[in-house]
């Protein structure tokens, strides 16, 4: 697993069900039309333009000029109505043009980690090995297996980005065995079945999802062994050599664990480094300054890596630019929800959380940049999960695209987001991203 998975540059695109070692899992079938989508155009649309254009007059004290200002976008508007029928859609408050009119003609192409993506430094420089090409093809399959989910409304679990995140990767990577802590109704146990139908499953979770079964849909797997209730014992303090054992299990690096449970993440990662495992999935890597829990991506904001660092001075480009998004997106901070009157912007407001946030530590800069660096020290491979669709198409308007890198179907994309069938699902299952990571790790260089 580990040698085909991961190389230092990226390889040619394949199936990604191409793996050798398992000739009896089925392929997707490759889609060029897909991938050459003639919606997608380079320059914005001309209302888009025309929005722009009012937007830069300021205040028009002109009642004639205004009403001709007026006259003028509607004729743009019908105009490119009549061009572009077949992909005309009706756009929320928090479109394009919205966007454009505050951040200017480009805001459509660049709004996507326009305040930065701090990405998590590996000792080698890998990366993953699949593609683009490989999760818009996953995309096409997995659709219509989400949309056959016991659980349709997953209030406070996954929502359809990172149930395909956490189907996409352990499809990929084939585990003869998988790891869940966390898993509330069973959501993930489910979408972790349907990647691999035959593979065990081990579960823990305090609470057993079958008591959820009394008040609503939740899942139970047959093949699956579970550490909950009354036998619930904390990931940390498994025996986890003599679990595996049970399960015919020597080599730990055949092995996916996919933490949900809300808990401080370097403690997570130096529990699963000590345990002798090698791949990861964290599915709630909050931004900096949100969340309940210390995660990757707060460990890895810092100023030496790229799109890291930030200011908390109020006159600065950031805080004005945080000031603006802040009316757009749910999750978008300004100057003062970020830093602390000292300027104390890590993690949360300079807190490391923890336990859904019952447990939180003050720590320095200094003990945030430590922390950083002993992930380096162990990380081979740091990848986050790219939202599925912009949010002009998924309507989506919680998590801050300036923070995210770009989604695999971008917008403008609309017909191919059609093609995928993600125009079939409802817009509140887009609404959960938060920037899960998948991780290959291993012990420090001597």
């Amino acid at each position: 697993m580990l040698d085909r998975t991961f190389s230092a540059r990226r390889t040619q695109p394949h199936s990604i069900f191409d793996v050798p070692t398992s000739s009896d899992v089925p392929s997707i079938p490759e889609s060029p039309s897909l991938l050459a989508d003639e919606s997608k155009t380079k320059k914005p649309h001309l209302y888009v333009l025309a929005a722009n254009y009012i937007s830069r007059l300021g205040l028009v004290k002109s009642p004639c000029l205004c009403l001709s200002l007026c006259l003028l976008l509607s004729v743009f508007l019908l105009f490119s109505l009549m061009l572009n029928s077949r992909s005309f859609i009706c756009l929320s408050s928090y479109d394009p043009i919205s966007r454009a009119s505050f951040f200017g003609l480009d805001g459509l192409e660049s709004d996507f980690g326009s305040l930065g993506v701090p990405w998590c430094r590996s000792k080698q420089g890998k990366t993953v090995e699949w593609t683009s090409k490989d999760l818009v093809n996953g995309l096409e399959e997995f659709v219509p297996i989400y949309e056959t989910r016991p659980i349709k409304n997953n209030m406070y679990g996954m929502g359809f980005d990172h149930s395909f995140g956490l189907w996409f990767i352990a499809r990929w990577l084939q585990p003869d065995l998988m790891i869940e802590s966390g898993a509330f109704k069973g959501h993930s146990t489910w979408v972790l079945r349907q990647a691999m139908p035959d593979s065990p499953i081990i579960s823990v979770t305090p609470r057993h999802p079958k008591k959820y079964l009394k008040k609503g849909p939740a899942y139970v797997d047959g093949n699956c062994t579970y550490f909950a209730g009354k036998d619930f014992v904390d990931f940390g303090h498994v025996e986890w050599e003599k679990v595996l054992k049970k399960h015919g299990i020597s080599d730990f690096s055949r092995v996916l664990v996919f933490f949900d449970d809300h808990q401080n993440e370097l403690k997570r990662l130096k529990q699963a480094l000590k345990a002798g495992f090698n791949h990861l999935i964290f599915e709630d890597n909050y931004d900096t300054g949100t969340g309940d829990h210390y995660s990757l991506r707060q460990i890895c904001d810092q100023f030496y890596i790229r799109g890291g660092g930030h200011s908390c001075f109020k006159d600065s480009d950031e805080a004005r630019i945080r000031s603006k998004r802040k009316k757009f997106w749910e999750k978008a901070l300004d100057a003062d929800e970020l830093c602390t009157p000292n300027e104390a912007w890590w993690g949360v407001r300079g807190e490391m959380r923890d336990n859904f946030n019952h447990n939180n530590t003050q720590i320095s800069h200094a003990e945030h940049f430590q922390n950083s660096r002993f992930v380096e020290s162990i990380l081979d491979v740091y990848w986050e999960l790219p939202p599925a669709a912009g949010p002009s198409l998924t309507h989506q308007t919680r998590y801050d695209p300036a923070r995210a890198p770009t989604p695999i179907v971008e917008d403008g994309r609309y017909r191919m987001f059609q093609r995928l069938g993600l125009d079939r699902l409802e817009r509140s299952v887009f609404n959960g991203y938060t920037q899960m990571a998948y991780l290959q790790i291993s012990k420090p260089e001597s």
